[in-house]
C-alpha cells in the first residue's frame, strides 16, 4: 500500500490509517491512528479500535463520524506507537476541538514515567 504523498501535510489531531507492522516483521496491518506529534521523519501515534475503553488511558471519541472513523471508536493512550510518516497511508479526517481537548487532558492526567530515579 503506498503511502502519502510529501506533500500531504500531516499535523497532530489527524486521524490518519498507518500501516501497523506486527512484532515479527514479516507483515503489517492497516489501522485508524491519531497523529500526537511529529519528529523530523518519524511521528507518534495511538492506537484507534473499535473495541470499548478498558483503562483510564482510553477514551470513547464522541465525534467518531465527522473524524473519518465508520464505527463508534477508543482512542487508546496507552497504546503508542513511534513509526516513519512514510508508515500513514491516507490522512481520513481530524479531531474534533471536544475530542482533542478530552485527549490532551487524559494525557495530562494519566501519561507519566512508572519510575522515579534512585528506585529498582
Amino acid at each position: 500500500m503506498p503511502s502519502m504523498t510529501t506533500t500531504t501535510s500531516i499535523v497532530p489531531g489527524d486521524v490518519c490509517l498507518a500501516r501497523i507492522p506486527f512484532t515479527s516483521g514479516e507483515a503489517d496491518k492497516v489501522r485508524p491512528v491519531v497523529v500526537l506529534w511529529l519528529d523530523g521523519l518519524d511521528c507518534v501515534v495511538c492506537a484507534v479500535t473499535t473495541a470499548r475503553p478498558r483503562g483510564p488511558r482510553d477514551l470513547l471519541l464522541e465525534d467518531w463520524e465527522s473524524e473519518g472513523l465508520v464505527r463508534p471508536s477508543t482512542c487508546r493512550l496507552g497504546r503508542l506507537n513511534t513509526m516513519e510518516q512514510k508508515l500513514l497511508t491516507r490522512r481520513i479526517g481530524r479531531l474534533t476541538d471536544a475530542d482533542a481537548r478530552a485527549v490532551l487532558g487524559l494525557w495530562r492526567r494519566h501519561i507519566r514515567p512508572a519510575w522515579h530515579p534512585g528506585t529498582t
